[in-house]
């Protein structure tokens, strides 16, 4: 049980019983991968002839896992343009890493320099994701990780894999393209809501990311 964050993930391994209960609405990307697949991968390693077995984790953080998956939904959101190769890539650079950190395969944790403690991390992302539409600046989550500017900004890249400035834009782009599929606000109106300066600038961030303007975005939707 816990209170779940953007970018919290749950590994479950195959064939274990599981059962959700959301006490709000709730998005969630899933994704699956046959077990003979992940011993195929295992076998192309050094971990040949070793049975794998991924373990059961619960509100991880794992910045490779994260940046597959927001692969994965840019390309599913533009209505899949690369074609079955790239999620075939996709999918085997998920089954290495679940491999590699999260199975029964993995080699015990190194002296990687840590990043921010689950408690920190927790309370960073929650502050981010309750102010999306504001002003939001370095010294206000710096102040709520209790840390200085500087050691902030380099723990929280440890910890998610991207500096603070890029994970709030992801964030902002990924609310704004919700929006968008509500369909209730216009794009200027959606811009305020998720922190941009104006239509423009949500535009190019929308481009960059998705690769179409919001324009683009809602005429797939029809």
């Amino acid at each position: 049980m816990g209170t779940a964050i953007h970018g919290d993930i749950d590994i479950i391994p195959d064939e274990t019983p599981s059962h959700w209960e959301l006490k709000d609405a709730d998005a969630a990307l899933t994704l699956s991968l046959d077990p003979d697949f992940l011993q195929s991968v295992a076998d192309d390693t050094e971990m040949r002839g070793r049975q794998v077995e991924i373990r059961n984790r619960f509100q991880i953080r794992d910045a490779q896992i994260e940046h597959i998956g927001w692969a994965l939904q840019s390309e599913m959101e533009r209505d899949y343009p690369c074609g079955r190769l790239y999620w075939e890539s996709m999918a085997t650079a998920l089954a290495a890493e679940l491999v590699r950190d999260h199975s029964t395969l993995a080699k015990q944790p190194g002296t990687a320099r840590a990043g921010l403690s689950n408690r920190r991390l927790k309370h960073v992302l929650a502050f981010i994701e309750d102010n999306l539409g504001d002003d939001l600046s370095l010294n206000q989550i710096a102040t709520v990780a209790g840390l200085s500017v500087s050691h902030c900004k380099v723990l929280f890249r440890r910890s998610v894999g991207m500096p603070v400035h890029q994970y709030v834009i992801r964030r902002r782009v990924e609310r704004a393209v919700m929006l968008l599929r509500i369909g209730s606000l216009s794009v200027s109106q959606i811009a305020s809501e998720t922190g941009f300066s104006s239509q423009s600038h949500l535009s190019m961030h929308l481009r960059r990311v998705l690769g179409v303007s919001p324009t683009m975005f809602q005429r797939t939707l029809c």
